[in-house]
This record gives C-alpha cells, sequence and structure tokens, in this order.
C-alpha cells in the first residue's frame, strides 16, 4: 500500500495520525518495509511492528551516533571489538555495547515518519535499546524518505541476556503528519473517556501518571533488581524464578521509599491508563528538574491497553525505574511520568487485549513475561 492511497482508505479517521496494524501491513506488501526473513504472525501490533535482531552483533568500543557523513557500517567498522554470531543464540553482558543489524530494513515514503521504542519486556529487563539508522543525528527517529537499513544499539544493565536471530527488542511506529493530541483536546477525552482513573489529573504536556507506593493487595509495593544473577533468555516465558533475580519490596507503614543510586527497579502507577481504539499513547519522562531518576524506557501503549467495549479495564502503567547519582526519595502520588496521546490514522483492525494474547492488559503490578 504505497503511502498515497493511506489517504483513501475507507475507514480513515483524520489525514496525520499513528499508521495501525493493516497499514502497516500495506507497507510491507509495499516494499518501504522490507524483511529478510517472513514475517512472525504476531510481529505487527495494532499500532506498531516489532522489529527482529539480525545474524550478527558486534561488540562496541562505544555508544556512537554516524552522523551526516558516516553509515552506521562504516563506524561498526571503525569500533567494533569483535563479531558475535546470533543464529544459534548468544549472551550479551551487562555493562557492554553492542550493534545489531536488523531483519527489517525500510524505503520510506514521502510524508511518512517512523519512531522506535523498547519493548515492554526489554525495558522491564533493564536492557537499553534504541535503534540507528544511517546518517543519524539522533537515536529512535527515522525520517521520510530514509532508504536503508536498520540496526539496534544494545546495552543490557542489570541481567545478561540470551539473544538470538529473531529476538525481537524494539519496536516501530509510523506517523503521517502531526498526531499529536494538544492539552484542550486531552481534557475533552479525559472528561468523555477517562484516559486515566483519576478524577482531576494534571494535565500539563500530557496527562500526569504518578506512582503508587500503598501496594496492590499482596503488600508488595515493587521490586528492586539483584545484581551478578543468571542468563535471561530473552525469547522464553516463564522460566525464570523471580526470586532468582528481583527482590520484593513490602508496605512498611510508609507511603515512600529512597531509590539508591544506579539501582533498577519495577514500580507501578496509581492511575489505571486507558487508550481507546482510535488513540495511541506514549510514556515520556517528567520534568528532570524534580528529581534526579528516570522513568520508564518502553513508553508505547497501543490502542485498546487498559480498554473494553464496556469502558476501561483496570490496567496500570508499569515504571521502569532507575536513580541518578544521589540517593532519591519518592513519595505515593508523586507525578514520575506524563502519557502522550496520539490520533490513529484509522482505527486498528487488531486492538491491545485478549483477542492478541497481549501480555500485560489488565495489569498492576507486573514483571516482564520471563518470570514466573
Amino acid at each position: 500500500m504505497p503511502s498515497s492511497n493511506l489517504l483513501h482508505s475507507p475507514g480513515l479517521l483524520h489525514s496525520h495520525g499513528i499508521l495501525p496494524s493493516q497499514a502497516i501491513a500495506g507497507l510491507v506488501e509495499a516494499g518501504a518495509v522490507r524483511i529478510e526473513q517472513p514475517l512472525a504472525t504476531d510481529q505487527i501490533q495494532p499500532a506498531s511492528l516489532d522489529l527482529r535482531l539480525g545474524a550478527k552483533a558486534y561488540r562496541m568500543r562505544a555508544s556512537f551516533l554516524p552522523g551526516p557523513r558516516s553509515t552506521v557500517a562504516e563506524r561498526i567498522a571503525d569500533l567494533a571489538l569483535h563479531e558475535i554470531d546470533l543464529t544459534n543464540g548468544a549472551v550479551l553482558e551487562t555493562g557492554c555495547v553492542y550493534i545489531v543489524p536488523l531483519l527489517e530494513s525500510l524505503k520510506m515514503p514521502d510524508g511518512v515518519l517512523a519512531s522506535t521504542n523498547p519493548k515492554s519486556s526489554t525495558g522491564r529487563l533493564d536492557v537499553f535499546t534504541r535503534v540507528i539508522t544511517d546518517h543519524a543525528r539522533a537515536f529512535d527517529q527515522v525520517e521520510a524518505g530514509y532508504d536503508g537499513p536498520l540496526y539496534a544499539e544494545i546495552g543490557p544493565r542489570t541481567f545478561p541476556v540470551l539473544v538470538r536471530t529473531g529476538s525481537r527488542l524494539s519496536q516501530i511506529r509510523f506517523r503521517r503528519g502531526e498526531a499529536r493530541i494538544d492539552d484542550a483536546a486531552l481534557r475533552e477525552l479525559q472528561r468523555r473517556m477517562g484516559l486515566v482513573s483519576s478524577p482531576d489529573p494534571d494535565i500539563a504536556g500530557g496527562v500526569a501518571v504518578s506512582v503508587d507506593l500503598t501496594g496492590f493487595g499482596d503488600g508488595i509495593i515493587g521490586y528492586r533488581a539483584k545484581r551478578h544473577t543468571a542468563v535471561i533468555d530473552v525469547d522464553k516465558r516463564a522460566a525464570c524464578d523471580l526470586l532468582d533475580f528481583w527482590e520484593p519490596i513490602p508496605h512498611r507503614g510508609k507511603n515512600d521509599m529512597i531509590l539508591d543510586p544506579d539501582e533498577f527497579y519495577i514500580l507501578a502507577s496509581k492511575e489505571a491508563v486507558h487508550v481507546p481504539p482510535e488513540f495511541a499513547a506514549e510514556m515520556v519522562p517528567f520534568d528532570p528538574l524534580v528529581g534526579e531518576f528516570r522513568v520508564h524506557y518502553a513508553g508505547f501503549f497501543d490502542p485498546g491497553f487498559g480498554y473494553s467495549p464496556d469502558g476501561m479495564e483496570a490496567a496500570r502503567a508499569v515504571l521502569e525505574v532507575r536513580s541518578r547519582e544521589v540517593p532519591f526519595i519518592v513519595e505515593d502520588g508523586q507525578i514520575v511520568g506524563r502519557l502522550i496521546y496520539e490520533r490513529m490514522l484509522e482505527r486498528p483492525q487488531i486492538l491491545y487485549g485478549s483477542g492478541l494474547n497481549s501480555n500485560y492488559q489488565g495489569q498492576a503490578l507486573k514483571l516482564s513475561k520471563h518470570f514466573r
């Protein structure tokens, strides 16, 4: 489906917006998304496409951006320490930087941009991942008209991970024009649809999301990652014992906690989040001037997250939290991020939820799919 035909779809909602699943399938069919291997059956999500690792990884001296004069392959030739075969699987160690060519490449139509983000399961493993294009000046951004390969930069922070050709750590979202909804429209959507469960949320540059430190029925308010653990296979569900990798944090009667420097935590939002089928959302960091911590590496919320035909389905935003140089006290109800909502170009033919066997629909405080 060439991009010019997207505007003639009978289900079109807007002239600008996020491309839905059926349009992404059209991009693949038209060769705008080129694939080295056939797509997996669940690779196209309601508003994004999962990206797969290729056959080789390169251990790098350092992270980099190629800049306007270089390709990523040229920088790999300058900076690679050694090459790793991923066809039978390989372990990526913590504290190292790897570059992996992806099985997908792009020939972007005019007027269509793309952005990338770690998948939810990737962020919950504290695997820092971003996508690079040739001649890029920024990570995770693909310009209209780009014609070339895609590469993943991967940096495991806490757990060593086992990956292989076809493993999916990142996802890409395509958009035509300006899709973001302004604050006035967000307030109206909150009034009509309840984007978050708070009756009067803070809406300024997005919908505020705060942290819940009161517990989730079992007395646990979060998890802190352990160090020096075994390897996690990113493609295996429920293969790891939770207690081998995480320290549960109990509620101890005080609705605050201290984040230790350079430790990794899984917490959850106080608000349930609702993404109606005609919209997509993304979590962005809150103002860095109000706290020495970072929240949420994996930020895409697909259409249908927290949604049911009868209204909102309880689904919290899981927060991947890392403190910076100093200990920092986080209090219950403190704003830690904001949800940016964007219009869909048209309603996706598939929605996030039970029909897709989605991993995190209806979640509260939940670790990644790898733990039992």
